[in-house]
This record gives C-alpha cells, structure tokens and sequence, in this order.
C-alpha cells in the first residue's frame, strides 16, 4: 500500500496542472497565433504587475513558457505532448535579437547556403550586445560580440514566414571547411 501511495505523491509532483487564468491567457495567445510575445502584450489579463509577475513566474515553473530575453517570452502551445515543442532555431535568434544587430554565422550558415551537409549542433550568432552560450528549447545558440563594423555581410531571408538575417553564401565559405 506505501508502494502506491509513493507513486500517487511521485504523479502529483510530476504533474504540472493549470489554472483557469493560465489557460485562458495560454488560450488567447494561441487563439491569436501569438507564440513569440512581449510583458505588454499581456498586461492586461492582470489587475497590476505584481500579479502578472506571479503568473509568468508559475507559468515558466511549468515549463509554459519560455523567456528569450528581458521582455519578451514564447509560449509553448497547448496542442505541445508532454511540453516538448520545437521552433526553428533561426526564428528563436531573430526574435531574441529583436530583429536586428546579428549575424548568424558557422555551420548554421553554411549548412542553409548548402555548402555542407552537416546539421549544427551549434548556431554561432556574431552580435554587439552579448557574449554567452545558452540553451532554447533545445537549440544551443553562441553569441559572440563584435564591434557591429565586424559583423559580416549579411541578407534577410524568410523561413515560415518569419525574417531572419544570416551570413551571405560569399561570407560563409570559411565555414564550410571546418
């Protein structure tokens, strides 16, 4: 009998329930296709910031949602099994990046250029803000700062109708060696 009480508390702790405000506010934002979204986007499902705070906080705790950078947050949809969600790595830096100000660079760049077939583990971001290593929805992505006049060449190109900025085909044959 102690045997099934310990796997009864076992599921309960591994069990990640909702609230009603979590699911509708997870509800809405999916509702609206809004996956990759700002603090202020959701101010006002809450009566102040502090309870917007708690909210975020437990929703993070569950593995809900994910932070990106400062402001801005992805939800990881309902329709997710087992909260495992995969989103392209390309998309994840632009919206990290806000958009402007890097370069993705390495193998990432030369494996979309085709001038190599091996998958990245690694997506190597040269940027002017940040210099890490971190890990999104399991992407590993290394930034590297540099000055923005050393940031290579790079063009916009669309993927699933998101713009991302990536190293142009004649920057990226260095890479394609390694």
């Amino acid at each position: 009998m102690k045997k099934d009480k310990d796997i009864d508390m076992q599921n309960k702790k591994t069990r990640k329930g909702l609230s009603e405000k979590e699911i509708s506010l997870i509800s809405e934002l999916e509702l609206n296709q809004t996956y990759f979204f700002n603090l202020s986007k959701i101010t006002q499902y809450f009566k102040n910031e502090n309870e917007r705070n708690v909210y975020i906080h437990n929703l993070r705790k569950k593995g809900r949602i994910v932070k990106l950078n400062k402001q801005k947050y992805f939800l990881i949809p309902i329709k997710a099994v087992g909260n495992n969600w995969s989103e392209h790595p390309f998309i994840i830096i632009d919206e990290i990046m806000n958009g402007k100000n890097y370069c993705i660079t390495g193998m990432a760049a030369a494996n979309y250029w085709k001038l190599t077939d091996q998958i990245p583990q690694v997506f190597e971001v040269w940027n002017n803000r940040t210099h890490k290593r971190i890990k999104v929805l399991n992407t590993i992505i290394d930034f590297k700062k540099h000055k923005i006049a050393d940031l290579p060449q790079g063009i916009k190109r669309e993927i699933y109708g998101h713009k991302f900025i990536i190293a142009v085909k004649k920057e990226t044959q260095k890479w394609k060696s390694h």
